[in-house]
């Protein structure tokens, strides 16, 4: 996965991505908070039904 600083500069481009490629997260399930990174990573796993590994990947991709 990209460095989490990195993914801190484009996130509101990255999570609008998400959101279209998975309709069902809402903006509080891609909600970056300084410090709570594993949480988030945590809630695209429970919602998407991917492991930590699957959702590294998959925003990396984006």
């Amino acid at each position: 996965m990209t460095n989490i600083d990195q993914l801190k500069g484009n996130w509101n481009e990255t999570k609008g991505k998400l959101k279209q490629k998975f309709a069902i997260l809402t903006d509080s399930d891609v909600l970056l908070v300084e410090g709570k990174q594993d949480e988030l990573l945590g809630r695209l796993q429970i919602k998407l039904g991917k492991t930590k590994e699957e959702v590294q990947k998959l925003i990396s991709e984006l």
